[in-house]
C-alpha cells in the first residue's frame, strides 16, 4: 500500500442511508471460501476464435470475483493481467488473493459487456433495483469518487473528490437513473439516491463499476468497489473490501480493466468460451 492512501478506518453504522449500496442493517452469516492449495501459475489463454468473441476482448486487466454459488455473500478476488510470450497469451496473476464481500443476497445476472442477463446456455437470477444481489458478469469500470485525501496520483483511473452535492441516483424514474451526478449542477428529479459522501468511511474511496451502462430503469444502479465494513458484513449490491486492500488495488486498476464476477461453477463453464484467467484449485 503506498504511503499516500494510508488511512485508519473509523467503520460505522449505516443508520439510514441509501440502499443501492453499502451494507444492510442485518446481515446472514458469512460463507467461508475455499483456500487455494498452491499458487496460480500463468495460464494460457482460450484459442483465438474464443478469445476473439470474449467480453474480454481488447482488456488486458481482470479483476475476478468468485462466490460459491448464488447466494453467498463472500468472494475471493485476484487481479490479473494479460501477457504475450511466445507460446501465446497468457494470464498472470498480479495481486492477490484476498476476500471480499458482496450483496446480502448473492448475486444476480447484470447488463455489462456480456450482455443482458445471463449469456446463452446459462442459468440464474437476474438483477432488479433493491433485490440486495451484486451483479453477475463481466464489467468495466469508469472512474475513482472518494473523500480520501491527497489524491491518489499515482491510480490510473480518473480521480473525482466528493462532497454533499454528489449523489448516486437510484430512483429508476429519474433521467439520473444510475448515474452519479453533483445535484447542484443538474435539475433533481430523483425521490432517492445515495449520498456519496458519507458520515463513515465506507466510501473513502469508491470505484465506479460499469454495470447497466445504458440506464435501464430498474436494472439496478450504483454498483461500485468500496471498503467494507467488516468481513462479516456484505453490502446491499457492491463488492467490498478492506481498506488497505482496495488502496492497492487502486494503485494497480488501470482504465481498460474489467471485473469478472460470477459463481464458481459458472465460472468453471465460461473460462474456455470467455478466456477467462484460470479458476482456482481449491481444498478444505
Amino acid at each position: 500500500m503506498t504511503p499516500r492512501l494510508i488511512a485508519l478506518v473509523a467503520i460505522m453504522g449505516l443508520g439510514g442511508l441509501g440502499a443501492a449500496c453499502g451494507t444492510p442493517k442485518s446481515e446472514p452469516a458469512p460463507q467461508p471460501f475455499p483456500q487455494p492449495t498452491a499458487p496460480l501459475p500463468a495460464a494460457p489463454i482460450a484459442d483465438a476464435s474464443a478469445a476473439a468473441s470474449s467480453p474480454l476482448a481488447g482488456h488486458d486487466q481482470v479483476l475476478t470475483a468468485i462466490v460459491a454459488d448464488w447466494t453467498t455473500t463472500t468472494a475471493e478476488l485476484r487481479l490479473w493481467k494479460r501477457t504475450s510470450a511466445l507460446a501465446g497469451e497468457t494470464w498472470e496473476l498480479e495481486l492477490g488473493p484476498w476476500p471480499g464481500v458482496v450483496g446480502a443476497t448473492g448475486l444476480a445476472w447484470g447488463i455489462g459487456l456480456h450482455g443482458t442477463g445471463a449469456p446463452p446456455g446459462a442459468a440464474g437470477p437476474v438483477k432488479r433495483e433493491g433485490d440486495r444481489k451484486a451483479p453477475a458478469g463481466v464489467f468495466g469500470v469508469r472512474e475513482l469518487y472518494g473523500y480520501g485525501h491527497p489524491k491518489p496520483a499515482a491510480a490510473p483511473l480518473r480521480y473525482t473528490e466528493v462532497d454533499a452535492r454528489w449523489k448516486c441516483v437510484d430512483d429508476p424514474a429519474s433521467r439520473h437513473y444510475a448515474r452519479i451526478v453533483d445535484r447542484s449542477a443538474v435539475t433533481v428529479d430523483w425521490k432517492s439516491a445515495e449520498d456519496m459522501r458519507r458520515p463513515d468511511e465506507l466510501y473513502r474511496w469508491v470505484v465506479d463499476v460499469a454495470h447497466n451502462p445504458g440506464h435501464a430503469p430498474g436494472a439496478g444502479s450504483c454498483i461500485f468497489l468500496h471498503v467494507w465494513r467488516d468481513a462479516t458484513s456484505p453490502t446491499v449490491g457492491c463488492t467490498a473490501m478492506a481498506e488497505d486492500r482496495l488502496a492497492t488495488l487502486i494503485d494497480s486498476l488501470g482504465a481498460a480493466a474489467v471485473v469478472v464476477q460470477l459463481p464458481a461453477a459458472e465460472y468453471a463453464a465460461l473460462v474456455g468460451p470467455w478466456g477467462l484467467p484460470p479458476l482456482p484449485t481449491t481444498g478444505r
